[in-house]
């Protein structure tokens, strides 16, 4: 049975697998193209995410080429290992049958499918961490060897190598092992971490100080890392639950996401002592990440997609009666297919703009955010907006990006003389002329 699932899973991940990269997913693929001695040594120090992810692209992209399709796939992959590292979890915490419903549960959540298909790091950071915690549950009921320990702290090492968000789950397990542990056992397990922090630490030190530099030179730049503020710590919870799709009235989409979600919760917070564990560790990354963003904001829903896992397990022990799960399966599977199916809640389309271009044609666009472009359209020349001022007489302008820096291309460019002839719309990218 647990093979039909992931047969499906993996079915559902291929539908709109080739449809266009977006910003993020176009920097994935074009550096993951470089030689892996300059992703970590040139690329990495202006990143602020550690090389590993980007290494292994590299190696997969020699092995298919830089086709989209073939590209998102090593996430589909990682998907559905962590789909079944679930249903082993759930298995060994109760029976078979919850294992089972766990693993359909993460196969069809809306938000699990999207990061599915993403061509970014956190398909394979979740991985790690799932097969983290299925280490960490035989530690925890004394039932482990030598191997556990080895391989539990391996992912901890893999898992902070893709992700440094993965602090945060490993630091609850870590809190939870200092309570419930003996002393050698807490410290055995945290042997992982220790190493991919110290081995990491040299490349660490300079991200962090310029991430701190891009905070205060980018007029905007922490509204994209996630500052503490009711509004995120919201949305955790609705997309968890509804996954990327939004409508409107807006009012509507509030009502249906809201009952939705505290239907989710309602089911997670019911009492459980044999769960308990799990839901602590499900609580404390996102509390560890609220006080951390105090001072470096990243609580962007996103950089928790780790902690579905957890969900869909504590779900498939406490969602009863059985009509109550298929409920629960089926509403997730609803909001999955809508947005399978509806290309209007699809990544941007940058493929579309690229389409517009021709080589050796000026855009002017923040070249920080030119990934895309120079993935579909290569040979387009791209004049930095930020940097530098338009003299000819003919403009293509793609504004994306702008409030991030604080810029206003329309007031600056009415100001030089420039007028307006035409705007076109491609999925949350604008793309306008003007002329003088």
């Amino acid at each position: 049975m647990i093979w039909l699932i992931l047969i499906i899973a993996f079915a559902l991940r291929l539908i709109g697998l080739n449809q266009s990269l977006w910003l993020d997913e176009a920097i994935s693929a074009n550096v993951s193209a470089l030689p892996i001695k300059d992703i970590v040594t040139n690329f990495s120090v202006n990143d602020f995410h550690p090389p590993l992810y980007y290494c292994f692209l590299n190696l997969w992209q020699n092995l298919w080429g830089k086709n989209v399709f073939f590209l998102r796939l090593s996430s589909v992959l990682f998907s559905l290992v962590t789909i079944y590292v679930v249903y082993l979890i759930a298995k060994r915490l109760k029976n078979q049958n919850t294992g089972l419903w766990a693993a359909i549960f993460l196969a069809v959540n809306p938000l699990f499918v999207y990061f599915s298909q993403e061509l970014r790091m956190y398909a394979m950071a979740t991985m790690w961490l799932t097969l983290a915690l299925f280490f960490f549950l035989k530690i925890k009921d004394g039932k482990h060897n030598s191997v556990d320990l080895f391989l539990y702290n391996l992912m901890a090492c893999l898992a902070f190598h893709t992700f440094y968000g993965s602090i945060f789950l490993l630091a609850a397990m870590t809190i939870y092992s200092f309570f419930k542990s003996n002393k050698k056992t807490f410290l055995l397990t945290n042997l992982g971490t220790l190493i991919a922090i110290i081995s990491i630490w040299p490349l660490l030190k300079i991200q962090l100080h310029n991430s701190t530099l891009s905070l205060s030179h980018v007029a905007n730049w922490s509204l994209v890392l996630g500052k503490v503020n009711l509004k995120n710590l919201l949305l955790i919870p609705l997309k968890f639950s509804l996954g990327k799709i939004s409508w409107c009235p807006k009012y509507s989409y509030y009502l249906i996401a809201g009952i939705w979600t505290l239907i989710i919760a309602y089911f997670l917070s019911k009492s459980n002592q044999k769960i308990n564990w799990l839901k602590i560790i499900l609580i404390l990354p996102i509390i560890l990440a609220t006080l951390f963003s105090f001072k470096s904001p990243l609580l962007q829903y996103f950089r928790f997609i780790y902690l579905l896992p957890i969900i869909t397990i504590i779900l498939s022990i406490n969602v009863t009666p059985r009509r109550n799960k298929i409920f629960i399966g089926g509403i997730y599977l609803i909001f999955t297919l809508i947005y399978l199916f509806n290309p209007h809640f699809h990544r941007e389309d940058w493929q579309a703009v690229a389409q517009t271009l021709h080589p050796g044609q000026n855009v002017y666009m923040i070249a920080s955010f030119s990934d895309p472009i120079k993935f579909y359209q290569a040979e387009v020349n791209i004049i930095d907006s930020k940097t530098q001022t338009p003299t000819e007489n003919n403009l293509l302008v793609i504004p994306y990006g702008e409030i991030i820096h604080g810029l206003n291309h329309h007031q600056i460019l009415t100001e030089l003389g420039y007028t307006q002839n035409s705007e076109n719309n491609f999925r949350e990218i604008t793309v306008s002329e003007w002329s003088r």
